[in-house]
């Protein structure tokens, strides 16, 4: 291998990681808010009655917003670098989003300066607010919400990754839109019953209903974005393609295929 092969399959992965690592994290931080996807638009909530049972609305998490760039990298990782590369940026990013709660945790116990409780003790409508106690409770995820989170995270991307390397088998180098549309059917079913399911019913306080309701929303949303950017997925690809050259980008394919890339 050349220094100068070396150096692009280097630079692309680092790029690739870059990518999945920032989102996947910034993901799980902004997860905690639930939004309303009809009032953000400006319509009101559907309240469908599924099946009787409970009501479903457009409720998401924040983090299924940008969760989608998340699927795309991960398709592309595993096209470049196969399962390998998708398992050590996967194992990284858990690591990571572990660090982040851990000094997250650690910093909410820093006691708050004077003036800044003074400068921040009113609303713009000359209400009283304690920022101090919005700031703990924004950022301070419950032990349940991070377990959730890295098992979802985990089992996403160890599914995803198997399904996307079966359905290669199959394919060939052809029809990516099937191997990564198909990869993120079985893996985000998993991802977006599994966060909440831990995160919020067995931890927390919700009805099995709204685990429900909020999970079947999130999988249409993060399943249906998924395929309206598979044509990015062929635009990075191709640029991909364009930066290593075609002898290369062959070579990485196949070895990704076969389960022998390097890294």
């Amino acid at each position: 291998m050349s220094r100068s092969d070396n150096k692009k399959r280097t630079n692309l992965f680092v790029i690739l990681a870059g990518i999945f690592l920032t989102n996947a994290i910034l993901a799980e931080i902004i997860g905690v808010k639930i939004f309303s996807g009809e009032k953000t638009l400006g319509f009101e909530p559907v309240n469908w009655d599924f099946f009787g049972q409970y009501i479903l609305d457009f409720n998401l998490t924040a983090g299924a917003v940008i969760w989608p760039i998340v699927f795309i990298t991960t398709d592309i990782i595993n096209e470049y670098f196969g399962k390998k590369g998708v398992r050590k940026i996967s194992f990284m990013t858990a690591g990571l989003i572990a660090y982040v709660f851990v000094v997250i945790s650690l910093v909410t116990m820093l006691a708050p300066a004077d003036f800044w409780l003074d400068v921040n003790s009113t609303t713009p409508d000359g209400e009283s607010f304690d920022i101090n106690y919005a700031f703990n409770l924004i950022f301070t995820q419950g032990l349940g919400i991070i377990i959730g989170s890295l098992t979802a995270f985990l089992l996403g991307q160890l599914i995803d990754v198997f399904v996307f390397q079966k359905l290669r088998a199959v394919t060939g180098p052809k029809m990516i839109w099937l191997r990564a549309t198909g990869s993120t059917f079985v893996s985000q079913f998993i991802d977006s019953f599994v966060v909440l399911g831990i995160a919020f019913y067995i931890f927390g306080n919700w009805e099995l209903s709204q685990v429900l309701a909020v999970g079947i929303i999130n999988y249409i949303y993060k399943f249906t974005v998924a395929i309206v950017l598979t044509p990015l997925l062929y635009v990075g690809h191709g640029l991909i393609d364009r930066y290593l050259g075609e002898e290369l980008a062959h070579e990485m394919m196949e070895e990704a295929s076969e389960d022998t890339a390097f890294l």
